[in-house]
């Protein structure tokens, strides 16, 4: 009760205090509606895109945020990013008060220049500018204006006025100018209406407008952030960067600019070359000839990237990768196929936006929406993906980070989507026998045998390939769900396929895995595959659910128990069958031996926000099955006469 009455309190003091604010940014001023579940408000964005020429664009923006609490102070920091592709022009920003005063001007001394690179990075021109007020009287507003060059037109800029959740946006307007015989294409998510159209000299302007957007939250599986948003993404059809030109009216035409990029850059040295033919000469199976080149590409090149200008997409020749032995992933992707088609195998230089949680491009808008390069190697039956920059995954696998997306396979013709390969449950499997055994003070010595397939084994395999024996010890000591334990030993065995799987054998002692009270021996079965996952009910649910990991988990345990227990109380059978999957466990007792079985198949999809309960209950009803007791009881000895 104390803490809302402050609360009130520190309300009606903000309130009293803005509401005589007279300044265009004064607090007072957002509609209540705004306020509502918001740390920060965008108060105000005005952004243009000058299309100046087919090689020159301007991005000039001005924005304002009040921010409210220090949730907020996220919102309230300026960056921009620059390279030899985009130049900054100019910047300032302003600190106002709640009721909309000026309190401080920036300066240029005050903008950070720094870095916009990463450690993956050899060589890279990207760099950004940064600043923040750092104020910590709240509420606050911040507004900056800044001015790009853009040296070229291949990216045009995204609008999507609420960037993120608990934040709202009151006003924002974004306009394209360009030659009235232009053709800019736009895609709109979640906007109604046709853009205002204007004229001005021999310039259209298109202008788009939103205002009073309310602040939402993000849900769990909830779709896309653009697909729930207000959305506009721009692309040009004619455009030029560094002096090469293109067309984005299509895939095919983009993948022809993608093309023109790589002519004339897979010629090998002669040494390389009579490498190729030591290597596949005498096989006759393709895919056998693939998994060489690839086996040794992987052995003699090395992964480090080089974003330079055009080089962001142009990939170094084949003879430089050749002779540096290291490239990024255009550079080795272009290697690969060098390869293969001197061995005779043709092969496709394929764009791919990479990420676990990035399958999604717009398919029906040829546009810029890549960031990595995979290879393409189609065969009569069959065909290989290769990812060129991995020194360890095997010929044919692609993991979570491209599989199951639309791809653009690139040739000399131009480009075509495809889709990469999906992982579903049979693939996605995870099999686990344990065996135990529980001494009188509780201590559980246990070994389990996993096998990890799919992209069940991605994990492991990062691991293995990526850690010392020490630092795997270390994880599995920080990892593994048992309160005191130790690992006696471990060890893990890849398989090396098109469908790759890890073999895992554990030696655990677990201290205190039981509880023993007086004569009763409390213990849970499900020794080492429990779920974690509990959703908090929403009955306003707004946005559908998308699950796209399917899996499958099958684990036995066989706990031999200590003598002279017998059971109390035993779980009985779980069987949970679901719309998002299925679930069944069950445990017995036979002689001094605890046997417990346990499956569980998870499915993937699109489902309507109103199944949100179901899936709520789902995970809540496995949860509590994973970790039901079986209760024990020591039996009496019977004493003679």
């Amino acid at each position: 009760m104390i803490k809302k009455i402050i609360a009130g309190c520190y309300f009606l003091v903000v309130t009293l205090v803005v509401a005589a604010g007279d300044g265009e940014y004064a607090v007072s001023k957002i509609p209540a509606a705004l306020l509502k579940d918001a740390n920060a408000v965008k108060r105000m964005e005005k952004i243009s895109f000058e299309i100046v020429n087919t090689g020159e664009a301007i991005l000039r923006k001005k924005y304002a945020i009040t921010i409210l609490n220090e949730n907020g102070d996220g919102q309230a920091g300026f960056v921009e990013y620059y390279d030899k592709l985009h130049e900054i022009r100019n910047i300032e920003g302003i600190l106002y008060s709640a009721d909309g005063k000026e309190l401080k001007k920036l300066k240029n001394k005050q903008i950070i220049d720094a870095t916009g690179s990463d450690d993956n990075n050899l060589i890279d021109d990207n760099r950004r500018k940064f600043h923040h007020f750092f104020h910590k009287t709240y509420p606050y507003t911040v507004q900056y204006e800044v001015e790009i060059k853009y040296n070229g037109t291949l990216f045009f800029p995204v609008w999507l006025p609420r960037e993120d959740e608990e934040y709202s946006v009151q006003q924002s307007s974004i306009s394209i100018i360009s030659d009235a015989s232009y053709t800019v294409r736009y895609r709109v998510n979640n906007y109604s209406g046709d853009p205002v159209i204007t004229t001005e000299k021999n310039d259209k302007i298109l202008t788009w407008e939103v205002k009073d957007l309310p602040a939402i939250k993000d849900e769990y599986a909830s779709p896309n952030w653009f697909d729930i948003n207000t959305a506009i993404f721009f692309g040009p059809t004619e455009f030029e960067i560094e002096k090469y030109k293109g067309n984005m009216q299509t895939w095919q035409d983009f993948g022809k600019f993608v093309h023109a990029l790589r002519q004339g850059k897979d010629n090998l040295p002669a040494g390389i070359k009579h490498t190729v033919h030591q290597l596949t000469d005498n096989i006759t199976d393709p895919k056998e000839k693939i998994a060489k080149l690839y086996e040794y590409m992987q052995q003699n090149t090395r992964y480090i990237s080089i974003q330079l200008g055009i080089g962001g997409w142009q990939p170094f020749d084949a003879t430089y990768v050749a002779t540096k032995a290291y490239g990024d992933c255009k550079a080795l992707t272009n290697y690969m196929y060098s390869l293969l088609k001197e061995a005779g195998i043709n092969s496709y230089y394929t764009l791919v936006r990479a990420g676990r949680n990035a399958k999604k491009i717009m398919a029906d808008f040829p546009s810029s929406q890549f960031n990595h390069v995979i290879l393409c190697v189609p065969l009569q039956k069959d065909t290989v993906w290769l990812e060129c920059t991995s020194q360890t995954m095997p010929a044919g696998y692609l993991g979570d980070f491209t599989c199951d997306r639309y791809v653009l396979l690139v040739d000399e013709n131009g480009g075509k989507l495809v889709r990469t390969p999906k992982y579903g449950m049979k693939e996605n499997l995870q099999v686990r026998h344990v065996k135990a055994v529980l001494d009188e003070e509780a201590t559980l010595r246990l070994t389990s045998e996993t096998t990890y397939g799919g992209l069940q084994q991605d994990q492991y395999h990062g691991l293995i390939n990526g850690l010392s024996k020490d630092k795997v010890k270390e994880y599995l000591h920080e990892q593994l769900d048992f309160a005191t334990y130790d690992v006696n030993s471990f060890d893990y065995k890849e398989t090396k396929s098109t469908l790759p799987a890890v073999e895992e054998k554990l030696d655990i002692t677990v201290s205190n895995y039981a509880t023993i009270t007086g004569k009763r021996l409390f213990i849970v079965p499900n020794t080492m595959t429990r779920t974690y996952r509990r959703l908090t009910p929403d009955e306003n649910r707004k946005y559908d659910l998308e699950l796209s990991f399917e899996y499958k988990d099958i684990d036995t345990v066989e706990i031999t128990l200590p003598a002279g227990y017998t059971a109390e109380s035993i779980p009985q059978d779980v069987s949970l069958t679901s719309q998002f999957g299925k679930y069944n466990c069950s445990v017995k007792l036979d002689g001094n031996k605890l046997m417990y079985y346990r499956s569980i198949e998870h499915y993937g999809g699109t489902y309507p926000a109103k199944d949100f309960a179901a899936l709520v209950k789902f995970y809540d009803a496995m949860y509590k099955a994973d970790r039901n007791k079986v209760v024990l009881v020591k039996n009496e000895q019977t004493k003679g006469f």
